[in-house]
């Protein structure tokens, strides 16, 4: 009876990660929860991520209007501004929370109220792409889970990790400074929980089958909801083994892989993403051999790496690393994204850029009123972690004084490089609206982050993006004008290929080519103060070009060389399309 249950791909993985553990029962409800599903899902044919697609990466409640429900506003302001802008919407954790802004998940199947219901994220997914975070590393510490944990209740006993106080961790990797156990009262005395992010997100453990049952209805529904997409948050440390460093463990890239295949059952179009902020090389492990595992990964090296180009007015590091990236098939890509609800990681350039660089980006951030989190080191020293700071504002120059013009192109350069790059667009709602950094925030919250992290009036806003000149509206505008670029050429589709040019050290310059090699566009991006004469390669030379940022230009023939002044950036799509 039991080879007629679930698919060979299926049950190979449960096996992986339950060897010698797993019983017909527990296959059975796997089936019979794929086959509910399977009828409760509607089977669209959503087209297959292209060029045109990029994704705002917003909070529930970033438009707030008096007497309307904080989702119904952002549905409303994203219908107005970004129909034909962006296609998708992620949105930050919608559900019930007790901390971390949303990522301290009280009720996993439940939007909070306080932001609308699920009738309001369907409403957006009928519009927009919709990406959903799961946020399955670690629970609130009061969800009904833990909750019943606490007074012994099966099977909630087991899905959670205790251990013995003086348990040696020092193998494991750490992204925080808070302590990994969090001492808890229950019924059967004072326990000791794994708590990787905090007292108040208590890690879940997947070691139990229950567990793992109740994540798969919980990610059904969210597909049942209109998600397209799902974030797996935090996702790297979702297993744990003492004595090993409990990041990145095979059982993680098989759970990761048993959710592609169960998705591929009832909702074959839903993409993966997982948000890994490790040094890079361990970060692309989660495409899996191409076809197994999620089919985008957060390009996480990208941010501090640019930040570093145009600080430096030297692409030398950008380039050097663009230039051996590779992806394991044409099935997955990369989502590029500068700006985010976090700050900016370093972790991930350890190995790219020099420590002296680093340092550089670092001692900058302070300079320039930004701030710097930190984690615990295996050997128990505090090291830096990540720049906290509005991208914006890291892009200003403390010593020469730039002036806002100046910051602004040097930013307008730093989104275009994004914009280009092979993958799909992540855009956090701050940089496509030109905000500046919120230390009032910090003052008020106590929290970093809360520096790129402040709420809209709705109304406010509207009003800004009408004013004539302002820098929300120019660089709003730009903005814009650079994703419709965007979308008119399949050069940029996240399939197609790209080929990294070495022309000079002040600019970053690649060659963005479609699937079917029919579209090819030359981008070429000044990250200096410097004016720059480029000599195009006898490769280019014999074609024409037409100014993709600005069509009504005459095309570019026989071109030789090319001035670019600073921060100044082209598109040039071959005319010819060869």
């Amino acid at each position: 009876m039991t080879k007629e249950i679930l698919t060979p791909s299926i049950r190979n993985l449960l096996e992986k990660i339950y060897p010698n553990r797993i019983k017909d029962d527990f296959l059975i409800r796997i089936q019979n929860l794929l086959d509910q599903y399977k009828e409760q899902i509607p089977a669209p044919s959503p087209i297959a991520l292209n060029q045109t697609d990029s994704f705002l990466i917003t909070y529930g409640d970033q438009f707030q209007q008096s007497g309307e429900l904080p989702l119904q506003t952002l549905r409303r302001f994203c219908k107005d501004y970004l129909q034909g802008i962006v296609t998708g919407i992620h949105i930050l954790p919608f559900f019930p929370y007790t901390s971390d802004d949303g990522f301290s998940v009280k009720d996993y199947l439940r939007v909070n109220p306080e932001l609308g219901d699920w009738n309001d994220i369907e409403e957006i997914a009928s519009d927009f792409r919709l990406m959903v975070d799961a946020v399955i590393n670690h629970c609130s510490s009061q969800h009904i889970w833990f909750q019943k944990f606490l007074t012994g209740e099966h099977p909630y006993i087991n899905y959670f990790i205790c251990v013995p106080s003086q348990t040696d961790l020092s193998s494991v990797v750490r992204p925080r400074t808070s302590p990994l156990l969090t001492p808890f009262e229950t019924t059967h005395g004072i326990k000791y929980l794994w708590t990787t992010f905090s007292a108040d997100q208590i890690d879940l453990n997947f070691k139990s089958q229950e567990l793992l049952l109740e994540i798969l209805q919980i990610l059904f529904e969210y597909v049942k909801h209109g998600a397209q997409v799902i974030r797996l948050d935090a996702i790297a440390y979702l297993w744990k083994e003492i004595g090993t460093p409990c990041i990145h463990l095979p059982q993680t890239h098989w759970i990761i892989q048993l959710f592609r295949a169960v998705l591929n059952v009832i909702a074959p179009y839903v993409y993966l993403i997982t948000e890994t902020n490790v040094p890079h090389t361990e970060n692309l492990s989660y495409f899996g051999d191409g076809y197994n595992e999620a089919q985008m990964v957060y390009n996480f090296a990208l941010p501090p790496l640019v930040l570093h180009a145009i600080q430096r007015g030297d692409a030398s590091y950008l380039t050097r690393w663009a230039s051996h990236l590779s992806l394991p098939s044409s099935q997955v890509t990369f989502f590029n994204f500068l700006a985010s609800h976090d700050g900016i990681g370093i972790n991930p350039v350890a190995g790219i850029l020099p420590e002296i660089e680093i340092n550089f980006l670092i001692e900058t951030t302070q300079q320039l009123g930004g701030y710097i989190s930190y984690k615990n080191n295996a050997n128990g020293l505090q090291v830096p972690y990540e720049l906290n700071i509005n991208y914006l504002d890291a892009l200003g120059d403390p010593l020469l004084k730039v002036s806002l013009d100046t910051q602004m192109r040097r930013f307008m350069v730093a989104q275009a490089i994004m914009l280009a790059f092979q993958g799909v667009p992540g855009i956090y709602v701050h940089s496509l609206l030109g905000s500046r950094g919120w230390a009032d925030g910090v003052k008020m919250t106590g929290q970093k982050r809360a520096v790129n992290r402040q709420k809209f009036s709705d109304t406010t806003i509207r009003q800004e993006l009408s004013t004539t000149h302002s820098l929300r509206t120019l660089i709003f505008s730009e903005y814009s004008q650079l994703l419709k670029a965007r979308a008119s050429s399949a050069a940029f589709h996240p399939q197609g290929t790209q080929k990294i040019l070495d022309l000079s050290g002040q600019l970053f310059a690649f060659e963005r080519i479609s699937p079917q090699s029919k579209q090819r566009v030359l981008c070429l991006h000044n990250v200096s103060n410097q004016e720059l004469i480029i000599q195009i390669p006898k490769e280019y030379r014999s074609v024409q070009w037409n100014d993709l940022l600005h069509p009504k230009r005459p095309v570019f023939s026989n071109l030789s060389s090319l001035q670019l002044s600073p921060y100044q950036f082209f598109w040039l799509e071959m005319s010819n399309g060869k």
